[in-house]
């Protein structure tokens, strides 16, 4: 009798386990695909946590969210061949920060380090300590958000400067006609913030010091990438979509492009 009893359970038990285990395979391939896209995304967050960790970017005060976005574009870029060849400098302006507060960083993304962080100023138009007006217009002394091109150096009034080219359409596209560059600008240093409470401001330009300006232009002329953040809820841009750097990054081995390229 024990046994027979013992023979029922377990046959109830498996047929338990069967029924639990079972799914339709239209539920199996949703899961599937579901879980091959939380991956991607995930292992991208996880690609940019290491970076931003490594590069120790929340100690100098970088948002994490603003250095995601500047990745995102970077990748985006690469993935559209419209950096320079082997180009792993990106330059980083978060302009929701204080002209108080050093808001400019480059960064080697190959090596996860940071090559500087300093002072940058933005545009007369855009506001006095902090910048909160943007513009693409010429004449407008506004800073423009977005994701630019650093292209040649050249001489000009003021001195040694680095032209951008940017790459937002009606954000920043007017960039290189309204001349706006890298420059070295005497009011951005400590003894002009601690004379008016700020940085002094530019016609729009992304001004830095005289100290460090050959530094900057050295380091990422020809080619490289330049992101400036800013809150603007009017600001939208393709570069900042995930996908293909999400999918180009994931250790999937029908990925098209490997961490190794980046």
């Amino acid at each position: 009798m024990r046994k027979h009893l013992w023979w029922i359970i377990g046959t109830l038990l498996l047929f338990s386990i069967t029924v639990i285990s079972w799914k339709p395979t239209s539920a199996i391939k949703k899961n599937e695909i579901s879980a091959k896209t939380f991956g991607a995304k995930e292992y991208f967050a996880q690609y940019v946590a290491n970076i931003y960790a490594t590069a120790n970017l929340q100690q100098s005060g970088m948002d994490v969210a603003v250095f995601q976005k500047a990745i995102t574009g970077y990748l985006n870029l690469k993935l559209a061949n419209k950096l320079a060849p082997n180009s792993n400098i990106i330059t980083v302006v978060d302009f929701n920060k204080s002209s108080r507060e050093k808001r400019m960083w480059i960064i080697d993304v190959l090596n996860k380090s940071v090559l500087l962080n300093t002072w940058v100023a933005h545009g007369q138009g855009s506001g006095d300590d902090r910048a909160s007006h943007f513009s693409n217009n010429n004449d407008s002394h506004q800073s423009s958000l977005g994701f630019y091109l650093a292209s040649e150096v050249y001489m000009g009034k003021h001195g040694r400067s680095l032209k951008l080219d940017g790459l937002d359409a009606g954000i920043n596209s007017a960039a290189r006609a309204r001349g706006i560059v890298i420059h070295a600008a005497d009011y951005v240093c400590q003894n002009t913030i601690n004379q008016i409470g700020r940085l002094g401001r530019s016609f729009g330009c992304p001004a830095v010091s005289p100290e460090v300006s050959d530094q900057v232009i050295n380091a990422i002329k020809g080619g490289s990438m330049l992101f400036i953040n800013g809150n603007d809820s009017n600001y939208t841009s393709k570069l900042l979509d995930d996908t293909a750097p999400a999918n180009a990054i994931t250790p999937d081995t029908t990925a098209a492009v490997t961490t190794d390229k980046f």
